[in-house]
């Protein structure tokens, strides 16, 4: 059990739960939540997270990436879990997303098909794409467009969707804060990139801090961090209601410390700060919730 709880990575399921928390909170300042929809939207979004998770320890053993890593032990490469359990675990856990996504499907566009169809094309593109990750020939993450799916599910998809599945409309500027979850995100993976990059370099994994060379993917760490804050913070001009609305900026004090670690730091010291820059970005999620639902009562 123990093992299987390492191969879900906890520590990066805050991720799911921040961008669900911001599009559900922007959702609930328009209309009345629905918190079986939302509730559902949760449960899609960790499974589907858990699964690219999953898959990115089986990939990553059977390509030999994991032979030489320095960050936290992955349980295919160690032998705690085999291969065939693993791929057992993705099958579960792709069959769990599917059916809690058509569930929130038809709960969410019981008379909209056009909606529920499009929503279910995306579905199924997350389920191919957390395998594809790193998992089959020519993995897409191996070649660096890793940091483009994590923008897409855990940025835009993540928040949009879960806005919009509360109140069926487009409103454009929720994209604002989609993108600053997006960049955060990134700079999840970015860190683990970093830290990986000797490692990767000599497996053949051409992430994009191999391509870049540490000193830019630490430069690319820097605009995404910052990139994400300044994208919020125009979101809230546009639509200011209150002062308390900025209360997310205050992230920016462990984002400042992040960045210093992460430049200092040789990689393979890099690991505590994967964890530390998820939980950054849960922060940040709870303060711009936060300061969302007051500016909106005040």
């Amino acid at each position: 059990m123990k093992s299987w709880i390492k191969a879900f990575r906890l520590r990066t399921l805050p991720l799911a739960f921040s961008g669900w928390l911001i599009g559900v909170t922007l959702a609930g300042n328009e209309v009345a939540l629905n918190y079986v929809i939302a509730g559902l939207t949760l449960l899609t979004a960790i499974f589907l997270q858990i699964l690219s998770n999953l898959a990115n320890d089986y990939g990553d053993a059977s390509s030999g990436v994991d032979d030489n890593r320095t960050g936290e032990e992955r349980m295919v490469s160690s032998g705690r879990i085999s291969a065939q359990a693993m791929k057992n675990a993705m099958v579960i856990f792709s069959i769990l997303s599917f059916i809690a996504g058509l569930i929130l499907l038809y709960l969410s566009f019981e008379n909209d098909f056009v909606s529920a169809v499009v929503f279910l094309i995306i579905g199924l593109v997350g389920i191919g794409a957390a395998i594809k990750y790193t998992v089959g020939k020519n993995p897409y993450g191996y070649a660096g467009f890793g940091d483009a799916f994590v923008f897409v599910f855990f940025g835009v998809v993540l928040v949009f969707g879960s806005y919009y599945l509360q109140t069926q409309t487009l409103n454009w500027e929720v994209l604002l804060p989609a993108f600053s979850m997006g960049f955060f995100s990134v700079g999840v993976l970015n860190v683990n990139n970093i830290r990986d990059i000797e490692t990767d370099k000599m497996a053949g994994k051409n992430s994009l801090p191999v391509r870049m060379g540490r000193e830019a993917a630490i430069r690319y760490h820097i605009m995404l961090l910052q990139g994400g804050l300044l994208l919020s913070i125009i979101f809230v001009i546009l639509n200011f209601q209150s002062w308390i609305g900025f209360l997310f900026v205050l992230v920016n004090v462990p984002f400042i410390k992040h960045i210093k670690a992460v430049k200092n730091k040789p990689s393979k010291e890099l690991d505590p700060h994967l964890k530390q820059m998820a939980i950054s970005t849960l922060i940040f999620s709870l303060l711009f919730s936060v300061g969302q639902i007051l500016s909106f009562f005040i």
